[in-house]
């Protein structure tokens, strides 16, 4: 399970990172279209890559099981750590907050 969570976590941090976006978030700049399509095509490998532990380990019922928990896991791990480093949540937490523009 840990081994398909490490997966997990990588496939997605590799999809997030292959987005215009999230690359000016972390980089403070858009990488190359060949860097971007080597993250996408490592995102889904390495996705793909996280069912195997789980599947070898229980089996395709509960396997799967394992393989969707570690998923959502890796997938709020990944959120979280966009959320730290995206200039926009600073902005959305000063306005709750009630602090001037």
């Amino acid at each position: 399970m840990l081994a398909a969570l490490a997966l997990a976590l990588a496939s997605f941090a590799s999809l997030a990172l292959s987005m215009d976006r999230h690359q000016r978030d972390v980089f403070r700049r858009r990488l190359d279209g060949t860097r971007s399509w080597w993250l996408r095509r490592a995102g889904w490998i390495l996705l793909a890559a996280s069912a195997v532990p789980c599947v070898a380990g229980e089996g395709w019922s509960l396997g799967l099981v394992d393989w969707l928990g570690a998923l959502t896991l890796a997938a709020g791990v990944v959120l979280g750590g966009l959320a730290a480093v995206s200039p926009a949540a600073g902005e959305r937490s000063a306005h709750r907050k009630g602090m001037p523009d």
